[in-house]
């Protein structure tokens, strides 16, 4: 499979309609921030508002603009450089820490930027036939939809920093439909995974192939945040017996005690949201949970995390709450390529496969994902530390 996988002919959404829809709807989660949110970088695994506007266009420019149409001219010589993530194989790129730094060009010059390849896709789309163009395009597409998520998440990062809590004012309710666990058996067998058929997906999420699997049971619900602070009740952040040791360093590094966002106030916990700050509530799925925390809550817990392999057999199998519009959900599995793998030649095809060391495997959707962009087959992937994604937890058993 290459780096992308060609959209379904067949779609009703023409595609400069889709092109449009998807680049005012990254626009529309900036519109409520100010020029100086768009400039904060609160850590190094974010980015700054601003960059994610102009990476974006970035992307269309690199391996569209330049690569298919003509006559295009770049719009700034400088900004192949700065806008560049982490492709390699495209030419230089400025360092990830400290985007933030980059005061000029200035947000209204962004949003130039943007303005500038999207005339420019306007004229490919209408003058280049669509053969060579209409995967990249959704790639694209896709790609962009992955950054607003990242938007959000970065902005809820730098947002919590200030002392002022300010609101992005976002999210929805996050009471579970579900208010009882119930466990839900699947047996064992041999089954497929991957992505089939028509349709978008990224590289990794193929080539489908079989895996077995033994009988094993799975939540139909995620975990709450009530149920996770009776961990934390029991002793779990201070207890090394049900964390992995990797993880156990960076509790003690970092003096974890709560999940990310989560503090005590007038002895109740409230969390930083994207509303502000909130009461925690302990029907709600628990969210901003690393993986070693997810891992020590199921080791206490008396249970286990999903691989991701059953956490798509019983998505497929089982009727399962909360499965991509709450947290993404850590599951047992390394991010490693599936059997028969290869990354596409050029600069596009370090788009997932260089990253297949030191991840695990998410899978599922979150508040912030936007509609249509979650499947069952979608592989997310984060360092085993990482808190600041909308992540939580769903328990199985053998």
């Amino acid at each position: 499979m290459n780096a992308y996988a060609a959209i379904d002919q067949g779609a009703e959404v023409a595609p400069s309609t889709r092109y449009r829809t998807v680049r005012a709807e990254t626009e529309a989660l900036i519109a409520p921030l100010s020029p100086e949110d768009c400039q904060i970088q609160s850590m190094p695994d974010a980015s700054p508002a601003k960059w994610h506007l102009a990476h974006t266009s970035w992307f269309f420019e690199t391996f569209l603009l330049e690569a298919l149409l003509p006559d295009y001219r770049p719009f700034h010589p400088a900004f192949g450089m700065l806008f560049n993530s982490y492709y390699v194989g495209v030419g230089e790129r400025f360092a990830r820490p400290q985007r933030g730094m980059l005061t000029r060009p200035t947000l209204e010059e962004v949003y130039a930027y943007r303005r500038h390849v999207d005339a420019g896709m306007v004229r490919l789309m209408e003058t280049v036939e669509q053969t060579r163009w209409s995967a990249l395009l959704e790639l694209g597409v896709q790609h962009e939809q992955q950054h607003q998520e990242l938007i959000l998440m970065d902005i809820q990062h730098a947002f919590s920093l200030n002392p002022l809590q300010p609101a992005y004012r976002f999210e929805a309710g996050l009471v579970p439909e579900s208010t009882a666990p119930c466990w839900l058996d699947v047996p064992g067998g041999l089954y497929e995974i991957g992505h089939a058929g028509t349709g978008f997906a990224f590289d990794n999420e193929g080539p489908r192939h079989r895996v077995w699997l033994n009988p094993f049971s799975i939540s139909d619900r995620l975990v709450t945040a009530g149920e996770y602070n009776a961990f934390m009740e029991d002793g779990g952040y201070r207890r090394p017996e049900y964390w992995l040791s990797d993880g156990w360093a960076v509790v003690e590094a970092q003096g974890w005690t709560a999940p990310l966002y989560w503090q005590q106030d007038g002895g109740s916990w409230t969390r930083f949201s994207l509303n502000g700050r909130v009461a925690v509530d302990p029907e709600a799925p628990v969210l901003h949970i690393s993986y070693y925390e997810a891992d020590a809550f199921a080791r206490w817990a008396g249970f286990r995390l999903p691989t991701e392999a059953e956490w798509e057999i019983a998505v497929a199998h089982a009727p399962l709450h909360e499965v991509d519009d709450r947290a993404w959900q850590w599951t047992a599995s390394s991010y490693s390529p599936y059997p028969g793998f290869a990354p596409a030649a050029g600069a596009v095809g370090e788009y997932n496969g260089k990253f297949m060391v030191n991840q695990y495997v998410l899978r599922g959707g979150s508040l912030a994902t936007p509609a249509g962009h979650a499947r069952p087959t979608y592989r997310n992937f984060f360092p085993p530390s990482a808190r600041w994604a909308f992540t939580g937890i769903r328990l199985a058993r053998s």
